[in-house]
C-alpha cells in the first residue's frame, strides 16, 4: 500500500498541499481530479521524492528511498526520457536498470501506438513523445504507476483506445494514479475518484458506489466543488451593457 499521512507542501506563502491523507491499494485504477493549481502534480512529485514536504509517505510501511523507488514509475507530459536516443536504446537502458522490465508489454504498446524504434525521441511529435513516456512508465515493472496528464496532444480515438488496452494489460497487483481533466473519457475505466481542491482532498469515492447512487462522475465533482449552476447567467447579467 502507498500511504500519505498529513502531507503538506508550500511554495513560499502559497499552500500547494494541505495535510493530505490518501491510501492507494494494490490493483486500483484511481482518477485524480482538480482544477488547475489544485495540487495534483505537486502531490505526485512529493510521492516520488522530487519535492521536499511535511508529513509521511510510505510504501508498504517503509519510506520511499532509493531502495524501493523502482516500485514507482511516472509518466508526465514534461518528459523524462533521453531526447537524443531512439526507443530501442531506451529499452536497453531500462532492461539494465529495472530487473522487472516488461519486455512483451513494451513490444505490444510500441506496436499499438505505431511508434518507430530507431528514430531519436526529439524527432517524435509531441503526441508520440507522450505516448512513449506512458510506455516507459507501464513497462518499467513498477507496482505503482503515476500518470500526470499523460495524453496531451493525442486525439480522442487514441486516448479512448489506450484506456481499453490499459485495462487489458494491467496485472491484479498494479496500481495506477491518473491525473487528468478529461472526466467523461475516464469515467468508465477508473475504479475510484479522488478530488483535490486548493491542496485539500474534498472527495474520495469508489466508482461502484457512485454508480449505485445514480450519479455521474461530473455530478460528484460538481457537488464536491459546490458548483453553482447560475454562475454563467449571473456573470452575464452583471456584465450586460447598460441601457442608454
Amino acid at each position: 500500500m502507498l500511504k500519505l499521512e498529513s502531507v503538506s507542501k508550500s511554495y513560499g506563502r502559497r499552500q500547494a498541499l494541505d495535510r493530505v491523507d490518501l491510501e492507494l491499494r494494490p490493483g486500483e485504477l484511481v482518477g485524480l481530479f482538480g482544477e488547475n493549481g489544485a495540487g495534483k502534480t505537486t502531490l505526485m512529485k512529493c510521492i516520488l521524492g522530487y519535492l521536499d514536504h511535511r508529513g509521511s509517505i510510505t510504501l508498504d510501511g517503509a519510506p520511499v528511498t532509493r531502495k524501493n523507488i523502482g516500485r514507482l514509475s511516472f509518466a508526465t507530459s514534461e518528459h523524462s526520457f533521453f531526447p537524443t536516443l531512439p526507443a530501442e536504446a531506451h529499452r536497453e537502458f531500462y532492461r539494465l536498470h529495472f530487473p522487472h522490465f516488461r519486455e512483451k508489454r513494451f513490444e505490444r504498446l510500441m506496436d499499438f501506438f505505431e511508434l518507430p524504434r530507431s528514430r531519436e525521441l526529439r524527432r517524435f511529435s509531441t503526441g508520440q513523445q507522450n505516448q512513449f513516456e506512458v510506455i516507459l512508465a507501464l513497462c518499467q515493472g513498477a507496482d505503482y504507476i503515476l500518470m500526470d496528464e499523460p495524453f496531451a496532444g493525442n486525439d480522442i480515438f487514441n486516448r479512448e483506445d489506450f484506456y481499453k488496452v490499459l485495462l487489458g494489460i494491467l496485472e491484479p497487483g498494479e496500481t495506477v494514479l491518473l491525473s487528468t481533466h478529461l472526466l467523461e473519457e475516464v469515467e468508465n475505466f477508473i475504479s475510484r475518484a479522488v478530488l483535490l481542491r486548493s491542496g485539500k482532498i474534498v472527495g474520495d469515492m469508489p466508482m461502484m458506489e457512485l454508480e449505485e447512487s445514480g450519479r455521474s462522475l461530473m455530478d460528484f465533482v460538481k457537488e464536491a466543488y459546490q458548483y453553482r449552476p447560475d454562475r454563467v447567467s449571473r456573470a452575464l447579467s452583471d456584465l450586460a451593457p447598460e441601457e442608454e
